[in-house]
């Protein structure tokens, strides 16, 4: 089985349990109660389950029993240097799979992240965001508390997102408005210019999704991606 290689600078406190292959750098600082699953690399100086800027909220020491929500982090992610993802309050603040999270990116207390999501550097998430699958946020962008980013958006370097970004577009600005389709993010999933035609009206907002979801258009999981979100509820 593979093991977990630690620098012997880290820190991981009481509660945090790690899956296996998993790579921590540095001084970095992991509090409980954490579940980490298997093969992320976890960079210098990451700080991943620190208390929530709560200002009413508890703020044990190192060694205290663990508190609070947690944090739960699936497989593969790469979480580089500076970090810094808060525990839950009322939720564990979580992150999916095969995420990117780039030099300096913060997530803060309750956030949901999905799989294959990138925050690049700077990157600063309010409390209760949630993040769809394969989100893509630029420099320096900035979502307010409680927001939702649809699946396969990008927000473009340094947007200030105050309101939801639909599924599958783009947003830029201060504050960041819609400017269109991401369309090189659906080619990527391997849409042709006749599905991506057929999924306009609905990702613009003037249509609803077809029952079935597009399953015989749209690649495996994408479908089922497109039908949670169309009839998300949080």
């Amino acid at each position: 089985m593979p093991v977990n290689r630690i620098h012997p600078t880290a820190v991981l406190g009481p509660g945090v349990e790690l899956g296996t292959a998993n790579v921590i750098g540095p001084y970095t600082v992991v509090a409980g109660p954490t579940v980490i699953g298997d093969g992320n690399w976890i960079g210098p100086h990451v700080t991943i389950g620190t208390p929530a800027e709560d200002r009413d909220g508890p703020h044990p020491a190192w060694d205290d029993d663990p508190t609070g929500a947690g944090v739960r982090i699936g497989h593969r992610n790469r979480i580089r240097e500076y970090v810094s993802v808060h525990q839950g309050t009322r939720r564990p603040t979580v992150l999916g799979d095969d995420g990117y999270y780039l030099r300096g990116s913060h997530v803060a207390h309750d956030c949901l992240i999905g799989d294959g999501v990138t925050l690049a550097s700077n990157v600063v998430l309010g409390g209760h965001v949630h993040v769809w699958s394969r989100a893509n946020l630029g420099m320096g962008s900035i979502v307010h508390q409680q927001v939702r980013i649809g699946p396969g958006a990008m927000v473009g370097m340094g947007a200030a997102v105050r309101r939801e970004v639909r599924a599958f577009t783009i947003a830029v600005g201060n504050p960041a408005r819609v400017t269109g389709l991401n369309v090189v993010g659906l080619t990527r999933l391997g849409l042709d210019q006749d599905t991506i035609d057929q999924l306009e009206p609905w990702l613009k907002g003037k249509t609803r999704l077809p029952p079935d979801g597009l399953m015989y258009a749209l690649p495996a999981g994408l479908s089922t991606l497109v039908r949670a979100w169309e009839e998300r509820k949080d």
